[in-house]
């Protein structure tokens, strides 16, 4: 999943800007290039004004069916939602550098759980 080409399919099809996210959520316009471009991962708290600013729930942007629901969108689990909670609850304090680091850290561990 590329959460960059995620946020642009849902704008373009709601025919908004990056000019039109940037009024809404007070992300400059060149922030919201690089993570359309796969340059930056938002947080969950930016990823959630972006979401607020498509009108759409922040839970949609890690559906597989997309703005149409073609698919069945994936339901998580209880466990889920408390972990992505608490991750949300404590990005905003994460550099760039840091958030690259966890993701890292997360792929690292999800790869070793597999052996």
């Amino acid at each position: 999943m590329n959460i960059g080409e995620t946020i642009r399919n849902f704008r373009l099809q709601k025919s908004m800007s990056q000019g039109d996210i940037e009024k809404r959520t007070g992300l400059l316009r060149c922030y919201l290039s690089r993570v359309e471009n796969g340059h930056t991962i938002p947080s969950l708290d930016t990823l959630a004004k972006i979401a607020t600013a498509l009108d759409l729930p922040l839970a949609r942007f890690f559906s597989e069916g997309g703005e149409n629901g073609s698919k069945t969108s994936p339901r998580l689990a209880e466990d889920e939602v408390r972990f992505l909670t608490q991750i949300r609850r404590y990005s905003p304090n994460l550099n760039d550098s840091d958030r690259k680091l966890v993701i890292a850290m997360v792929k690292k561990m999800a790869a070793n759980t597999g052996r």
